[in-house]
């Protein structure tokens, strides 16, 4: 099988496909790592792509367990999601005839939930969004091996990671009830690297390519948690501060020409989601009535365990122009019996359009069922979760689109 039997259009619509289904996996996933433009053809390359998800997730038979508040009477049905955007950019340049280098910016993490205050839950809940911001660097250097050639790949990347939790709070101070809306803010920034290895035999586009990403250590997450609208005599908000890693990510990824015009891939990925547990928030100063340095004023509550992802999918060269491709994903989900991450299933399209050798246009779309369950009480290595609200889910749906262009000299 000749290399020009395999459309180029394919190998880019199996990354289009993969950054969709990513777009809806677990833990506080969106866009994710992708280093797909590292092996474009082409000398210099540019690409950029946004997603766009739509995810449908009620929560139903909301009860309150907060201890000492009761909110019963509020409505026990919640929307539990927010649609939300996933931008990507990037570029690459070949550097002599062994080596390449590409830049990307990309905003692999996030979360938005906005039940707002009128329901049952709102003592775990009113509204919590997670954005980042990630920028990287990523090289390859490729030698002759065998019938193809072995390409070492090293990169870094610097994260931000910032948002906010609005949450109901009830204290009891000598059964004197205060109620109010506080609000936590934090941001965060950090260093990672990457390191992989990748095999390539072009003739049969085939290429294996194994990729870790490291962890990025928040060690100095600071903001602020105002509780002035839980208790009038607390002046203002004041500064807390915490550390988090942000998951290592290890991932496989194999491609091969099946026939003529025809494309197999596939991929597994392992995400450290395991890790989020209890995130702790202390005082930077103690106030009085309120806090110490030495015990924690609030918690993040997520109870992850690690996320597994498994994709496959074919694509077709449809003709010079024209190619489409087609995939199917299975995400594990991280949640453990607290929270709404159970597995999802996606099934993506994509279609490739390039009206010359240097100009490419791609769009994939994604539909993925996101199966039901439940968020209880329960005892996690020893930490309590759900103890703010219970409540179940039914399988839901949600939708995804990705476009992309791409320009390549």
């Amino acid at each position: 099988m000749k290399k020009t039997l395999i459309s180029k259009g394919i190998l880019a619509l199996a990354a289009s496909c993969a950054l969709t289904s990513t777009a809806l996996a677990g833990g506080l996933e969106r866009g994710g790592y992708n280093i797909d433009l590292l092996f474009d053809e082409g000398r210099f390359a540019a690409e950029s792509a946004v997603t766009f998800v739509a995810p449908q997730r009620e929560l139903n038979n909301v009860t309150d367990k907060a201890e000492g508040g009761s909110l019963t009477g509020l409505p026990t049905t919640a929307e539990g999601s927010e649609s939300y955007w996933v931008p990507r950019i990037g570029a690459k340049a070949a550097i002599g005839d062994a080596a390449d280098c590409m830049f990307d910016y990309s905003e692999p993490w996030g979360a938005h939930k906005n039940p707002g205050r009128n329901w049952a839950g709102a003592n775990e809940d009113i509204e919590t969004k997670v954005e980042s911001r990630n920028y990287a660097v990523t090289c390859s250097y490729r030698f002759d091996a065998g019938p193809g050639q072995l390409r070492l790949i090293g990169g870094t990347f610097y994260q931000e990671v910032y948002g906010f939790q609005e949450r109901l709070v009830q204290a009891f101070p000598a059964g004197v009830p205060l109620t109010g809306v506080g609000r936590l803010d934090l941001e965060g920034d950090g260093w990672g690297w990457r390191a992989g290895v990748a095999y390539e035999i072009p003739e049969y586009a085939f290429r294996a390519s194994l990729v870790y990403n490291s962890e990025v250590k928040l060690n100095d997450i600071t903001g602020t948690l105002d509780l002035t609208q839980v208790n009038s005599a607390i002046p203002g908000a004041f500064g807390v501060n915490g550390s988090q890693n942000m998951p290592d990510v290890v991932e496989l990824k194999v491609q091969s020409g099946i026939a003529p015009g025809w494309l197999a891939f596939g991929s597994v990925k392992w995400t450290d989601w395991s890790q989020f547990q209890k995130i702790p928030f202390y005082c930077n100063v103690a106030v009085s009535g309120v806090c110490n340095t030495s015990t924690a004023v609030t918690s993040l509550d997520l109870g992850y365990r690690d996320g597994w992802t498994v994709s496959g999918g074919v694509g077709h060269k449809f003709n010079e122009q024209w190619s489409g491709a087609v995939s199917v994903t299975w995400d594990r989900g991280t949640s453990q019996d607290f929270g709404t991450q159970t597995d999802t299933w996606t099934l993506g399209v994509g279609a490739a359009y390039a009206p010359t050798k240097n100009v490419e246009f791609r769009v994939a779309g994604a539909l993925a069922l996101l199966t039901g369950g439940s968020s209880n009480t329960v005892v996690i290595d020893g930490q309590t979760y759900g103890q703010r609200a219970n409540y179940t889910f039914d399988d839901d749906l949600a939708a995804g689109i990705s476009t992309s262009l791409k320009v390549r000299f």
